[in-house]
Parts: structure tokens; C-alpha cells; sequence
């Protein structure tokens, strides 16, 4: 398969090498990626700037491509400039830090695989729980043999998989688990500071999410040791609604 790899973390993130060393041993690979860290940035695009893409080669010798934009730049740009063809698949990852419930509304990682359903390209988006991990390599081959699995069942049009690692060995989760986006909203705060100038400023921040409550949720099954592979749709329309507010307009 022709598959196209990129991140929210920037060109040099060890998990989106791993990623490229599992899929280049059997698959033709691009590497197209921000070229500094885009965390939490979401399904943003960049308009009022021009985007930059620079060839870039990291310490064994691979190489990619480093945009100066948002993961979801980063797909337009390869798609519509890099590429001489569209790719098979998308990997956005792997990305340090689970995408889980709500977060996944936040997470360039997600969004970059959300841009290329967008484009008719089955897509994956991978996290893993913590702030790092010892065993990227591992998943990046997990995920290279689960994405032939996904290619032969052919995603819908506008729908892809977000799959979450616990930050174990891959040998040692208790297996994988298909399950739903969590939507509960977890406790937030805001801390005001005030600089040498006497201004205000803040920091956002915000406890960590619990899903116990919820056995059918993304978080749940990490937090229990699964794989959790969820599928995303792009359409957002509440289809339930719709009946009722037609009444509306009656």
C-alpha cells in the first residue's frame, strides 16, 4: 500500500518514526508532518500565512517532508502537492497522551486523520496513554498488521478509526476492545497569575479523565488494558433531531 504518515507532535516525535519504520519494510511511505508541535490544535487550517514544506532527514537517514501549518495542513499539502497520487491510508501518530472522549474534539492527531477521510482515504489516528512510551515500536507494528485487517474491510466514506495503546507491551494488554467516544466532561480549572507588570494571565488545565462508570467507553477499555479502536464519522448531523425540528418550521 502507498501510505502516508503524519503527527500533531512535529516532524522529529519519535512515534511518528516508529510508525515509518514498521510500514516502510513492506509498504511505499511518505512522511509529511508539522515541522514543530501541534498538540491540541484540533481540525484547524491556516489561511491567513503561507504554508512552507521543507525536505528534512532525521538521525538514520530517513527522510520527510516538515509544513509550516497544522496536521491537517499537512494532509492538503501532501495530497494535493507531494503526492503524485492519492495514498492508500493515512497513520496520524503515534501520538504521546490517549485521545479519548472529549478529547478527541481537541486532538490534531485525530483531526489529521479526519481531514483524509474527508479525502476518501481510509485512515487511522493512534495514541498512547502517558507522556511517552518505551514501546512504540511494537505498537507501530501492531498497527502496521491491523491496518491490512482495516484496508480489506474498506471504511465507509468519512469514517475512520481512532485506536488508543495502554502504555504497556503490546503482548501484555488484554486485547482489543471496539467501543464508543466517551462524551462526559471531566473537572477543569483555571489558574490567574499576574506578570511583572502587574497583567493577568492564565493557565488551563485540568483533572484527569475518569470512564469507569461507562464499561462500553474508549477510556474505559484503556484504562482496563485494551486496544481501543473507535470509529469516527466526519458527518455530524444529529439525524434524531431532524424529525422534530422540521415539526418546528411547520
Amino acid at each position: 500500500m502507498r501510505i502516508l504518515i503524519t503527527n500533531d507532535d512535529g516532524i522529529f516525535a519519535p512515534g511518528l518514526w516508529a510508525l515509518q519504520r514498521a510500514f516502510s519494510q513492506t509498504h511505499e511511505v511518505t512522511v509529511v508532518a508539522p515541522d514543530r508541535e501541534r498538540s491540541a490544535i484540533g481540525h484547524g487550517i491556516t489561511l491567513h500565512q503561507p504554508l512552507r514544506a521543507e525536505k528534512v532527514v532525521v538521525g538514520n537517514g530517513s527522510r520527510g517532508v516538515a509544513v509550516s501549518g497544522t496536521p491537517a495542513d499537512c494532509i492538503k499539502i501532501a495530497v494535493l502537492e507531494v503526492l503524485d497520487q492519492k495514498p492508500d491510508m493515512v497513520i496520524a501518530g503515534i501520538n504521546p497522551g490517549a485521545n479519548l472522549g472529549i478529547n478527541i474534539n481537541y486532538s490534531g492527531t485525530v483531526a489529521a486523520a479526519k481531514e483524509a477521510s474527508l479525502y476518501g482515504i481510509t485512515a487511522l489516528a493512534v495514541s498512547v496513554q502517558g507522556s511517552g512510551s518505551d514501546h512504540y515500536d511494537e505498537m507501530a507494528r501492531f498497527v502496521e498488521s491491523f491496518s491490512r485487517k482495516v484496508a480489506a474491510v474498506k471504511l465507509p466514506f468519512g469514517t475512520f478509526l481512532n485506536v488508543n495503546f495502554p502504555d504497556m507491551p503490546v503482548a501484555q494488554t488484554t486485547g482489543i476492545r471496539i467501543c464508543r467516544q466517551g462524551i462526559e466532561m471531566f473537572p477543569e480549572n483555571i489558574e490567574k497569575r499576574v506578570d511583572p507588570r502587574n497583567r493577568p494571565y492564565y493557565w488551563q488545565g485540568c483533572d484527569a479523565q475518569t470512564f469507569h462508570d461507562n464499561p462500553d467507553s474508549d477510556g474505559s477499555a484503556v484504562a482496563a488494558n485494551y486496544i481501543a479502536v473507535t470509529p469516527l464519522k466526519c458527518d455530524s448531523t444529529d439525524y434524531t433531531l431532524m424529525e422534530s425540528l422540521e415539526k418546528l418550521i411547520e
